[in-house]
């Protein structure tokens, strides 16, 4: 829509600065633009996937200050300020992330879709698991959880946000304890 039919139709536009994958983002969005939107449409980062767009999926998975969120579940104005990391931005000087390398290595990916999300989850889950940060499948909440106590279950059940159509669960859970113990 151009800027005359928008300003015919009175939507307003909401000044948002962002940092994304490390650089300084300067916006002009309507009110109610989800992040999501904002990444794919205004700054082309086409990684983060629009799926089911009601926060059911995970494929919209992104870390704001290094939490992860579902992007189509915020609104961009919401993050003003903030820190933001897409898939775009895990790799550094051409290295892919030790996540991204497992899923290549493990097969955890088949029509590839969904895999964005995983990985950014798969992310979380690690650094969650550095953080010593219990899940509902911890066994003892008095010990605290470690990337060497990070188990199978405890994958799944940190992973369950993010669905995956091709069912390729196990080589997600694989793809996600080769990356724990590289990191």
């Amino acid at each position: 829509m151009s800027e005359t039919r928008r300003a015919e139709l009175g939507e307003q536009r909401v000044a948002v600065a962002l940092t994304v994958n490390g650089r300084a983002c300067r916006l002009a969005v309507e009110p109610r633009t989800t992040l999501l939107d904002a990444l794919r449409e205004d700054l082309a980062l086409t990684g983060t996937k629009k799926a089911c767009d009601r926060g059911e999926c995970g494929a919209c998975t992104v870390h704001v200050e290094g939490r992860r969120i579902l992007s189509c579940m915020t609104l961009a104005a919401m993050q003003e300020g903030k820190q933001i990391t897409t898939i775009e931005g895990l790799e550094h000087d051409g290295q892919l992330h030790a996540v991204q390398a497992a899923f290549i290595e493990q097969d955890g990916f088949q029509c590839g879709f969904c895999t964005p999300g995983q990985i950014m989850s798969a992310v979380a889950v690690i650094e969650e698991a550095k953080a010593g940060w219990p899940s509902a499948a911890t066994a003892d909440l008095q010990r605290p959880i470690s990337l060497a106590n990070l188990s199978k279950a405890e994958i799944r059940e940190r992973m369950s946000g993010n669905l995956c159509r091709c069912s390729c669960y196990p080589n997600i859970v694989a793809a996600v304890a080769e990356a724990a113990t590289r990191s």
